[in-house]
Order: structure tokens, then C-alpha cells, then sequence
């Protein structure tokens, strides 16, 4: 779709792009309050320290949102997926180094910095460590691209099974794209200067999509710091179609503003890579990863 006059310029951290919806869509992530038509756009990311133990998950309180996973590292934290036993699919800006004023820098952490904590409430029931980081060679400061997947350092046995009595876990959507007008609601971690609670999972109010690039999706949600990585899911199919990347935040978390998603369709490579590391197959026995 492209609209009827240019967009403005949309200054982050580290860059400054100029966004068109007709084109591919610049990299960046959250957008604080600005009185211009089109504030700034910069990470859903969250600047946190924190410490994770290992523990058995309670299998038999599972609900199907507990797929939606907090990713900690040594410099921010975010949120991710659960798409297989042993896979979690979060931003590809949220597993990269930072330099000394916090920009994104090319080189993805070591594995072993990186932890995933279990549970939707205020306090972790549990958590794992990551053995593998697969990525492609872009997206690494928001946008097109901006997608990994976390190679666990064990199967979490039980965690997609689908439960009766309960609302099945959204499963990644990778053979087809999402369809413009389709509606879709993120969910992450995040937490807004606003919010009058801590951090907790949360389905956020999203909309239909009103742009697509072959490997974006444009639509007005509400985002908060350390949603990144957080699903995107069709309202329609419980299906998960992206990853949170860039939005317009202003810090209040019932504000819907521009956000920009990373489409996963665009990069079923990458799901396959994680799978064979998973299984077992090193990351030099590949193919290398190229961006679309």
C-alpha cells in the first residue's frame, strides 16, 4: 500500500531511515511521544540485569500462552516464542552486542549469556539456558531481518502439547504470509512508563495489517520495552506470523501506535538451520544464511 505523502524521517538509536510503505521498512524499534505526525522509531527492548535458575516446569499448570517466553541477557531483556520443544523464536536485535553508547553492533552474544525464563506472572517458575543463536546476516538493529531462534540446552517436554481444557499454543505460521486487513495482537514482557503493574506477560492490543513488504507487516499496536521478540498473532488462526521489532511508544500501554513486525515466512531458513543444530548437525556443516 502507499500512502498518499511521504512519512517523515524516523530517527533511532543508531540510524536515521527514511520509512515508506511501498518499500522496505528501515530498521529501528519504539517510538517515544513526539508531537511531529510520525515520532521516533526505536527497540522494544528492555535494559535489564537479571539472574535464572533451572526447574522443572509444572507441566500440569501449563497454559497455552506459557509459549510466550522471557529472553534475558546480559544487556537487555525481551520477549520470545516457543515454536518447538527445543526452539524459541525472539528479535535478532535482542541477541547482539551493544557498543559503549548502546548501539546495535553486528556480532551476535555468546549462546551462554542468553537465558529463557518460564511463566507469565510476575516471578519465573523456571528457566533454560541456550546452547545456539541462528540468525540471518541482517535485521540486527530492527526491521527486515530482525528475527532469531534460540537452540535450548534441553527439550521443554510437554510445553506445545495442546490441552482440552485449555486455549492451545499459537504455532508459527511459515508457509504462507499474512494477508493485508488480517488481524493480528502482539504479546510480549514489556512494560510501559505508565503501567501501573510489573512485568508480566500480556496480549496487547493490536489491528488489522495495513501494509506488507516482503519482509515486514505495518500495523497501529500497542507495544511497550522488552516486547521485542514477542509473537504477532493472527486473531484469526492462533497462528504466529512475526516478530515484534519497532514501534511508536510513548508510555502509555494503552496507546496504539505505528509498529513495525518482522515477517517469519520471509526466513524459513533460519527455522531450518535451528532444527538441524537442535538434531544435532554443527552450524559450518550449512548452507550460509542470506537475507531476502
Amino acid at each position: 500500500m502507499r500512502p498518499s505523502s511521504p512519512l517523515p524521517r524516523l530517527t533511532t538509536p543508531l540510524s536515521v531511515a527514511t520509512l515508506a510503505l511501498s518499500a522496505a521498512m528501515a530498521t529501528g524499534c519504539a517510538l517515544p511521544g513526539a508531537k511531529s505526525r510520525m515520532p521516533n522509531i526505536r527497540p522494544a527492548s528492555q535494559s535489564q540485569d537479571d539472574s535464572h535458575l533451572l526447574f522443572a516446569p509444572p507441566m500440569a499448570l501449563l497454559e497455552g500462552d506459557d509459549v510466550i517466553v522471557r529472553v534475558v541477557g546480559p544487556q537487555m531483556n525481551c520477549s520470545g516464542t516457543l515454536v518447538e520443544e527445543d526452539l524459541v523464536l525472539t528479535a535478532h536485535h535482542c541477541i547482539v552486542q551493544r557498543g559503549a553508547h548502546g548501539e546495535f553492533k553486528k556480532e551476535v552474544l555468546d549462546a551462554k549469556a542468553i537465558g529463557v525464563e518460564l511463566g507469565g506472572d510476575y516471578l519465573p517458575w523456571g528457566s533454560v539456558g541456550v546452547k545456539a543463536i541462528v540468525t540471518p546476516p541482517c535485521g540486527e538493529s530492527g526491521g527486515a531481518g530482525d528475527l532469531a531462534v534460540l537452540v535450548l540446552t534441553r527439550k521443554l517436554a510437554g510445553m506445545m502439547t495442546k490441552n482440552p481444557l485449555k486455549a492451545p499454543p499459537p504455532k508459527a505460521r511459515l508457509d504462507h504470509p499474512p494477508e493485508i486487513g488480517e488481524e493480528l495482537s502482539p504479546a510480549g514482557f514489556g512494560r510501559c512508563a505508565l503501567s501501573d503493574d510489573g512485568i508480566r506477560r500480556k496480549v496487547r492490543p493490536g489491528g488489522h495489517v495495513r501494509a506488507l513488504t516482503g519482509e515486514t507487516i505495518e500495523l497501529s499496536a500497542s507495544i511497550c520495552p522488552g516486547d521485542s521478540g514477542g509473537p504477532v498473532i493472527s486473531r484469526r488462526t492462533n497462528e504466529i506470523v512475526g516478530v515484534i521489532s519497532l514501534s511508536a511508544m510513548d508510555g502509555d500501554e494503552s496507546t496504539r501506535n505505528l509498529s513495525v513486525f518482522a515477517r517469519i515466512d520471509a526466513y524459513r531458513n533460519v527455522f531450518g538451520h535451528a532444527r538441524a543444530i537442535a538434531d544435532g548437525a554443527s552450524l559450518a556443516e550449512l548452507p550460509p544464511l542470506e537475507c531476502q
